[in-house]
């Protein structure tokens, strides 16, 4: 799949600042090696990389600052590598892991690694018309998995000293863990990463490794490497952790992860989860996810401060988002869906998206017949009310009814003479109750 972009040539003239400017606008600078890099990142090509896990059969919230990034600097002149572990799958990162993995099998990878090639499709330039920026999808299992063990660790382990390893953050922290500590398989991680860059620096050019701040120790013991065995210069550069608003990363294997495969997490979820950003986060996370300018940004920055009622931020983030990894049809149908929350348009939603909407929402089901006829409702909105748990007995339904916090089918109930009948049916199965503006009850039809 080729995504539409702006030619990389012309990125030096058009009316947008230069690619460290907008890093640091972004704040997607975290750490960095060597300041050197950032004259070449703005004043020439160069060839970078990031190594993503295949521990997952779908790419998460987690990865998309980074894929995001990759897609930054194509844009910017240089050619991404995405470089996909499926060599280093088998072992395992110890950063940012408090326990073991557990190690995947060669089915699993294979697995995993075809529901990732798709979504990277979505961001990077992969065609001929792209041409010295056009990126790589690469595997290092075909090197590693040819790789003799004598010849790496004369040739590559040689080079490391255990005292330099020990002392990088995601082997102390689990060597100091009472009762714990990391077997040889993890720790040998780092140099197998590092033999990673090796390979792409000799075989690719690659002068630049990016990945999360929790990759430092692997990135610089790598940089490092590299100068040790080919005596040329290399740089690594981190990105600040996506985190949850209670500091917690998004992780495959961490609960509540948000995926980028429909399958997995839905347009309609994956649309909610940005909507629903907090304030504190939002203004983050339209620097790291979304290709707005620096100027739309300000302003929605500005908007959240003076009205944080109206979300529009939120609301903007959510849209962009969406739009880079679903497309803008099935954005429109997310946002469709979630407008339909509070409007009539909820009339217009299938039961397939009527039940993602108000997946949780409480539910309870009646019988057709309850209905009546058409033209004449057989469901006193008062008992049905009662009935479903929205009031307490029917005095209080009566009572909201007659106060105008009732809604059917996101309508405003007129009196309490209402009554539920077939035309009040929602893709010819559910009645959606309303009190006030968030309590909603779903009465499923059989």
């Amino acid at each position: 799949m080729q995504r539409d972009r702006a030619p990389a040539a012309l990125w030096q003239h058009l009316a947008v600042p230069g690619l460290v400017e907008d890093l640091r606008f972004r704040g997607l600078i975290h750490q960095v090696t060597d300041e050197a890099l950032f004259e070449k990142l703005d004043g020439g090509s160069m060839t970078v990389y990031i190594g993503f896990d295949p521990s997952a059969p779908s790419l998460g919230v987690g990865n998309l600052l980074q894929l995001c990034l990759l897609r930054r600097l194509q844009e910017a002149g240089h050619r991404p590598i995405a470089l996909a572990g499926s060599g280093t799958g088998f072992i395992g990162d110890p950063g940012g892991k408090s326990d073991e993995r557990n190690l995947l099998t060669p089915e699993e990878l294979a697995a995993n690694l075809e529901g990732i090639r798709s979504q990277m499709a979505r961001f990077f330039d992969f065609g001929a018309a792209a041409g010295e920026t056009r990126a790589l999808l690469l595997e290092n299992a075909t090197w590693l998995r040819r790789l003799e063990l004598i010849t790496f660790l004369r040739d590559v382990g040689k080079h490391v000293t255990v005292n330099e390893m020990v002392r990088k953050e995601s082997v102390r922290s689990r060597i100091e863990r009472a009762g714990e500590g990391i077997s040889y398989t993890e720790f040998s991680y780092m140099l197998l990463q590092g033999y990673d860059f090796i390979r792409l620096h000799e075989d690719e050019g690659c002068d630049l490794q990016l990945g999360g701040s929790d990759q430092w120790g692997n990135i610089s013991l790598g940089v490092e490497l590299v100068g040790k065995v080919t005596g040329d210069r290399v740089y690594g550069l981190t990105t600040p952790l996506v985190t949850k608003s209670d500091g917690t990363k998004f992780g495959k294997s961490e609960a509540g992860n948000v995926w980028l495969d429909p399958a997995r997490t839905s347009p309609y979820r994956f649309y909610q989860f940005f909507l629903q950003t907090e304030d504190a986060k939002v203004g983050e996370f339209l620097r790291f996810f979304s290709f707005l300018d620096h100027d739309e940004i300000a302003a929605l920055d500005a908007e959240t401060e003076a009205h944080p009622e109206r979300r529009a931020a939120q609301r903007a983030l959510a849209q962009a988002v969406c739009e880079l990894v679903h497309g803008e049809a099935e954005t429109a149908r997310a946002r469709r869906a979630s407008e339909a929350l509070f409007g009539e348009d909820v009339a217009t939603l299938d039961a397939a998206t009527l039940l993602e909407v108000f997946e949780d929402a409480p539910s309870s089901v009646i019988g057709r017949q309850a209905l009546g006829a058409d033209g004449a409702g057989g469901l006193s909105i008062v008992d049905a009310l009662a009935t479903a748990g929205l009031c307490a007995s029917k005095g209080e339904a009566r009572r909201l009814v007659e106060s105008g916090g009732i809604y059917v089918n996101n309508k405003k109930v007129g009196g309490p003479e209402r009554a539920l009948g077939p035309e009040d049916l929602l893709a010819e199965r559910f009645v959606l109750l309303r009190r006030g503006r968030r309590d909603y009850h779903l009465l499923r039809v059989e």
